[in-house]
């Protein structure tokens, strides 16, 4: 390969100064780039524009960010619901349904393994703490390895981390419930959250992980770097197709 894989990194917008903004947060490009790859950042656009915007683009990194709308996998909204983007929801879903179509490698982190999850037919926790009995804390701080996760022996995550055991950072109010088709939990956390789940065939690389790796790339623990050098290779892998 000639170049570095170029990855498309899904954005938010926000208003700053009065103005909607495109953002994301800098740890992501900051990972990806140390991983290997060139990082480029897709602003929420309507879905009919999905497929075009990954032309030319080796692999998709699904972000954290917004709740999402309930209503797309046929919930009631609960009262803890809030900052739902819509627009955001839509294009994302449309961009894992064209991801899968061009066996594009996809990366999908907090709320990316949620959109991923939605798109392909599945449903959320809209709440741990309300719905989940004996949860544990989910929502603390993004550079401190709070809870374990146990990782499934045989999955392609616990393979490329060369562990089944390890601690992530933890920053959700929400989760995947029913997963949605095609795809395996692959990580639990200790109150049986899952925290991981990944495609179940050889055909796409999909990879979701519930915690932020990106905040824990300087970290002695190899695990989230693992995981961006495995996107990387994935990508450099359908770049040679």
């Amino acid at each position: 390969m000639s170049r570095p894989p170029a990855i498309a990194i899904t954005s938010t917008t926000e208003f700053i100064r009065h103005v909607p903004r495109v953002r994301a947060n800098e740890a992501y490009t900051q990972a990806a780039r140390a991983a290997g790859m060139r990082p480029y950042i897709l602003p929420p656009l309507d879905p009919r524009d999905a497929d075009d915007m990954l032309e030319g683009m080796d692999g998709l990194m699904l972000t954290g960010g917004e709740d999402i709308d309930p209503a797309l996998y046929g919930a009631a909204r609960h009262a803890t619901v809030e900052d739902v983007h819509s627009q955001r929801d839509a294009f994302e879903m449309a961009l894992v349904h064209a991801a899968r179509e061009r066996k594009l490698p996809t990366l999908a982190i907090c709320r990316g393994i949620q959109i991923a999850n939605v798109a392909l037919g599945g449903t959320l926790v809209q709440d741990i703490p309300s719905e989940w009995p004996d949860a544990l804390s989910h929502e603390n701080v993004r550079d401190q390895r709070t809870h374990t996760v146990l990782l499934a022996p045989s999955s392609r995550l616990a393979k490329l981390l060369d562990a089944q055991e390890i601690g992530v950072n933890s920053v959700h109010h929400q989760a995947v419930g029913q997963l949605g088709s095609g795809l395996v939990a692959t990580a639990h956390a200790p109150d049986g959250i899952i925290e991981g789940a990944e495609w179940t065939g050889d055909d796409w690389w999909l990879v979701g992980v519930q915690w932020h790796p990106e905040e824990m790339i300087a970290t002695a623990e190899p695990w989230d770097r693992q995981l961006f050098s495995a996107f990387a290779s994935a990508a450099r892998e359908r770049f040679a197709l």
